[in-house]
């Protein structure tokens, strides 16, 4: 597709000096990624950072629709019993353990930021027992141990989603869910910005962020989880397109939210997968 800068780029990135990574799209799957990816010697190189300078402030309010939305689709998709557990992958600051709590489950969570996992057991009240410092692919849960588990704003930080997805299946029990969402590869205004690119007659892209914040290695389309449910076995109980933010000036939301709407090309996806 072009080339993607380790910094961000605006609207001339080719006048702008630093490292590039080739940003690659899967014709059969739509699937976009970064090649060579960028690994990091250190998982804290990327995210040993204070959660401050990750997150924007509103993030770390108290809020009381936080994933209200997402339980209630879980809500349609199975029965929830009390004490039913809950994996939450890339926990954060633990503000989705919390609210699977509430909602009954006995959360557990695991994250790879030291920074991040040190504020959710120190300011969030997270137990120590119940969130694992570590990145998934060097943790092991027991074999369909949970009846649900979340990779939300997860899987596209991981360096083998495919791999991560199937290791998550493992730890969950037969008819159980996992809530994925990510970057959709469909957004209208990365084309919109890739089309201002090759106007101006560079090769740069504006997908991904493969080696600066907030780290985004992969954007994904519905296709990407088709496929691999056909080869891996398991069922896409739903899914939903979320707008999310433009990123245009504001008169033009009027137009651009509801055509973004209509069409499926919001900024996320969101994908239920059931265990079969």
């Amino acid at each position: 597709m072009g080339k993607r800068l380790n910094q961000s780029q605006g609207r001339s990135p080719e006048k702008k000096t630093g490292i590039t990574t080739t940003v690659c799209r899967c014709t059969e799957c739509g699937l976009i990624y970064s090649n060579p990816q960028s690994i990091p010697a250190d998982i804290q190189d990327h995210y040993g950072v204070p959660p401050e300078s990750y997150w924007e402030p509103a993030y770390f309010k108290q809020d009381s629709n936080y994933f209200k939305g997402e339980l209630l689709v879980l809500q349609k998709l199975m029965t929830i019993q009390a004490g039913m557990k809950s994996l939450d992958i890339g926990s954060g600051i633990g503000k989705g353990m919390i609210v699977m709590e509430k909602a009954g489950f006995d959360a557990y969570g695991l994250e790879p930021s030291l920074s991040f996992y040190e504020r959710a057991v120190t300011h969030t009240g997270i137990s120590r027992e119940k969130l694992r410092l570590g990145m998934i692919e060097e943790l092991e849960y027991p074999e369909n141990h949970f009846d649900f588990i979340s990779f939300g704003a997860a899987l596209e930080h991981l360096y083998d989603p495919a791999g991560a997805i199937e290791k998550a299946l493992r730890w969950l029990k037969p008819g159980g869910i996992i809530h994925i969402e990510v970057p959709s590869s469909n957004w209208l205004i990365s084309k919109f910005m890739n089309f201002f690119y090759f106007l101006k007659r560079s090769d740069y892209v504006c997908n991904l962020s493969p080696m600066h914040e907030p780290y985004h290695l992969h954007e994904f389309s519905l296709k990407s989880f088709q496929e691999h449910a056909r080869q891996k076995g398991y069922g896409i109980a739903f899914h939903d397109f979320y707008v999310c933010q433009t990123f245009m000036p504001g008169w033009t939301d009027f137009i651009l939210r509801p055509f973004m709407k209509r069409t499926n090309t919001g900024m996320q996806l969101c994908v239920w997968l059931r265990k079969k």
